[in-house]
């Protein structure tokens, strides 16, 4: 009898053992990169993993701090990340195999129209900097080098009549160690594309004893896409944005999206982009940046790149026409 008891407790175990396995065989884990942690990628991709985790039955989803949109594109084309943010030139740039993925091409599909970045130029009172041509022997920052940030900097400095080997001193810095080299005067101006508010720059406009500037640009969007394809506009950071700012800032914008390679499922990027539209107001709660994420935004005119058939499934079902 006992014989038959010890089969019987061996064989539940065993049972339990295999459902554990099975149940652990369905979980899916998404890795998705963000940015650095001063930026918007950062906490709206952290608010995108909690709802994906939260109402996506066997999905485990996590945000990974990266160096920006470049780094993440690169992670997706090694498998390393299922998901990433990124502004849509990078984007273009990966899945044409030019400028910084000159070693090969990332097939890449996107999910979601996210939100327009804009082109901060800052600097603070005392450089002697009002415009970009001033930046002209100056130390700056353009960004980290897994960012797009640089990517952009560069071409805003090209449009502006500035070559970036000769004419400044470069250093390559994310947002965050930007806005800590700028208040130390080891830096006289940087360059960041981010959501608005960004946290960092936010605190450099409320530190005390510290008059934070905006220079104009948008003007140069024109000369940016007769050069590299209609992927900027001209925006504005109103005034008030940032702690201090008493004028509008003309600035050149680029959209962000979030994309994925080319393994992801219909199903699953269908389940996905619904789950991300339809929460949208516990994303917008962690940054008001993600008020963007309507249907009206979900246009190829905004994506370079081309929609994954599960998200064109989606937007279809709801309307959404081009």
């Amino acid at each position: 009898m006992l014989k038959g008891v010890l089969t019987r407790v061996f064989a539940v175990a065993v049972a339990t053992l295999v459902a554990g396995a099975g149940a652990q065989a369905q979980q899916k884990t998404f890795s998705i990169g963000t940015g650095g942690t001063g930026g918007v990628y950062y906490p709206l991709g952290g608010a995108m993993a909690n709802v994906l985790t939260k109402y996506l039955p066997g999905v485990q989803a996590t945000a990974e701090v990266t160096g920006g949109s470049v780094d993440n594109l690169k992670l997706i084309g090694t498998g390393q990340s299922e998901i990433g943010f990124t502004m849509a030139d990078a984007a273009l740039d990966a899945l044409k195999g030019q400028d910084k993925f000159k070693s090969g091409k990332v097939p890449l599909q996107s999910l979601l129209v996210l939100y327009p970045n804009r082109m901060h130029v800052v600097t603070v009172e005392g450089t002697g900097i009002d415009k970009i041509a001033d930046l002209k022997g100056k130390r700056i920052s353009t960004g980290s080098p897994g960012s797009a940030t640089e990517v952009m900097a560069f071409r805003v400095m090209e449009a502006g009549g500035l070559d970036k080997d000769k004419d400044v001193k470069r250093e390559r810095l994310s947002v965050a160690e930007s806005v800590n080299a700028i208040k130390d005067r080891k830096i006289d101006a940087f360059f960041w594309v981010g959501g608005i508010p960004t946290a960092a720059v936010t605190d450099l406009a409320a530190t005390p004893g510290v008059t934070m500037k905006l220079l104009d640009h948008g003007d140069l969007a024109e000369k940016m896409n007769a050069k590299y394809g209609k992927l900027y506009s001209a925006g504005v950071i109103k005034a008030g944005a940032y702690p201090g700012q008493t004028k509008d800032n003309q600035i050149v914008d680029v959209w962000n999206i979030l994309v994925t390679g080319e393994r992801m499922s219909d199903d699953v990027a269908y389940s996905i982009v619904k789950t991300l539209i339809e929460k949208k107001d516990e994303l917008v709660a962690v940054h008001k940046e993600a008020e963007a994420f309507s249907l009206e935004n979900q246009v190829q005119e905004r994506s370079p790149i081309p929609f994954h058939p599960g998200a064109l499934k989606y937007f279809q079902e709801k309307g959404v026409k081009g």
